[in-house]
């Protein structure tokens, strides 16, 4: 269960708030907590490790408010619909901001987003710029606007989680965007500490498309993705940035720097190309300590405007269009 941060309060809305407990935490209201995973996942089972996955306090209504660290979040079912309100403000420590790789401040934010409850699968990957919310309000952010651009036509997507360039990502994998918005790149251990439970998957948020976000603590899931083994192409390129500075990738071996350096590859781990696989009957994407960390796509049905959206046709890179080589 969820430690006490700051003065958390959680109320699981059914009827009205439990008791406060003397620890200072309101105690969820015993509420039975199902997944809300409709009946057209698909029915087999991508992972062959057994692991164990607790009921979720986070399923229903509740609202969390931390007053050492300003956050605010109140998440409302009705019917079909999950809303999330959120000022932005994560329930645990940050790095500092601004910093050598990132100048932005964290500021609140006035955030709503609106994801179905019955999840309709697709089967087919589509790009999400923000594929999801953390259920502590924070937006899950894999991509990145940083490209590195060459004279002779390449165009690279620099990664956040990578050590040749420095985005300002504190111990959370995360950092802030210009309008201040707080925002994950990878996991977060301090969110994962914070929701865990005696099951080794840990409820960590809820995707775009109505399906759940776990992360597994024992690292039972193995991403499908690995580092290509084509040599790069490019010259006289330039990253954006403050203070770019000229490099040749021309023939150098692809180590994690920049997204295209990464293939997926069918059945070499347990998760599909959306970092998704069924558990328990249920499709659920996870978040993994390796590339994607966050899943870049979802497989379910999901609005493409607004936040959570994958982004009108044509957008720009790091403006919702699909990912850059």
């Amino acid at each position: 269960m969820r430690p006490v941060l700051g003065l958390l309060v959680l109320c699981l809305l059914v009827a009205a708030c439990s008791t406060t407990s003397e620890s200072g935490t309101t105690a969820p209201v015993d509420e039975p907590a199902t997944s809300d995973v409709a009946a057209t996942t698909p029915s087999s089972d991508n992972s062959e490790t057994e692991v164990t996955m607790a009921e979720s306090d986070y399923l229903g209504t509740y609202t969390l408010s931390d007053e050492e660290y300003g956050t605010e979040v109140t998440v409302t079912v009705e019917g079909e619909t999950r809303t999330i309100e959120t000022n932005s403000l994560p329930d645990h420590e940050t790095g500092d901001f601004p910093n050598s790789g990132n100048p932005n401040t964290i500021t609140a934010q006035d955030l709503t987003y609106e994801f179905t409850t019955e999840p309709v699968w697709s089967g087919t990957a589509s790009y999400a710029q923000t594929p999801g919310v953390a259920v502590n309000g924070i937006a899950f952010e894999p991509g990145t606007a940083e490209t590195l651009t060459c004279d002779s036509g390449e165009t690279y997507r620099i990664e956040a989680l990578q050590d040749v360039y420095n985005l300002g990502l504190d111990f959370n994998n995360a950092h802030v965007q210009p309008e201040g918005q707080y925002h994950y790149h990878g996991v977060s251990q301090m969110l994962v500490e914070a929701y865990e439970d005696d099951g080794d998957l840990v409820h960590v948020g809820f995707a775009s498309d109505g399906y759940l976000i776990y992360y597994s603590k024992s690292g039972a899931y193995e991403s499908s993705y690995e580092l290509s083994t084509d040599a790069r192409s490019g010259t006289d390129c330039v990253p954006s940035g403050p203070d770019p500075e000229t490099v040749d990738v021309e023939g150098t071996t692809p180590d994690g720097t920049y997204t295209s350096d990464y293939v997926y590859v069918e059945g070499s781990g347990d998760l599909d190309e959306c970092n998704g696989t069924t558990v328990n009957g249920d499709y659920v994407y996870i978040v993994t300590d390796e590339y994607p960390f966050i899943p870049r796509c979802l497989m379910g049905q999901f609005s493409a405007q607004g936040p959570g959206g994958g982004g009108p046709p044509g957008a720009a890179p790091g403006e919702g269009g699909p990912p850059q080589p």
